[in-house]
């Protein structure tokens, strides 16, 4: 689970290099589509148009030309001519910090899917890294959502589990983000609104209660 094949876009519409800016244009608006991977004859993968690719080269032109020339001139100028060539790309099978991590040192907003074949097989995007990571936190679902700091060390994870079992609080998600003086901050996600029980239980078992929210 979480890997990049569990959240990417699988049916991706794809451009050749020799098609037209023009139709490309088209194809984007009538599918709500803001980047395209190109393949070559062969289905492989050659290059990377985007919204903002197409205006880069094409905003220069707009304010000599007039909308009648330019949409000549895009009719025909090919994808080839200005597609990002050098693509940076993602795995099927790569976990989806791979691909944030990736997306992230690149500064970009997506990344086209390929096979060890270099066949398209997906695409995915911020938004699809957005949407696992608030799956990942369990957002949308009924509960709590509990902040507390707790010491670094083996066993904190079950001691905690044990304490919501004891108050038959189910556990839906935990983050641990550790800190750099020994604790560590945890994050926890529960179905049920948190009882003053299991708050003395937490106190009571040395962990600070940072932050109670009430996610209705």
């Amino acid at each position: 689970m979480f890997k990049v094949k569990d959240v990417m876009t699988k049916d991706v519409i794809c451009t050749e290099s020799d098609a037209s800016i023009s139709r490309l244009i088209d194809i984007m608006k009538a599918n709500n589509i803001h980047r395209v991977p190109v393949v070559d004859h062969n289905k492989k993968l050659v290059g990377l148009i985007t919204e903002g690719t197409i205006s880069e080269n094409g905003g220069g032109m707009a304010t000599s030309l007039s909308i009648y020339e330019l949409n000549y001139l895009m009719s025909k100028t090919k994808v080839e001519t200005v597609m990002v060539k050098n693509v940076i790309t993602v795995k099927d099978y790569d976990l989806v910090e791979t691909a944030t991590e990736r997306m992230l040192t690149n500064d970009i907003g997506c990344l086209p899917v390929v096979n060890d074949d270099n066949e398209v097989v997906g695409i995915v995007t911020q938004n699809d890294v957005f949407s696992t990571f608030l799956t990942m936190l369990g957002w949308g679902h009924k509960g709590a959502r509990i902040t507390v700091s707790v010491k670094d060390e083996i066993g904190t994870v079950g001691k905690l589990s044990k304490i919501f079992v004891d108050q038959n609080i189910n556990i839906q998600s935990i983050g641990v983000y550790p800190q750099e003086d020994g604790t560590a901050d945890l994050l926890i996600r529960c179905d049920s609104v948190v009882n003053d029980e299991l708050m003395k239980a937490l106190e009571d078992a040395g962990m600070k209660i940072n932050e109670v929210y009430k996610n209705e």
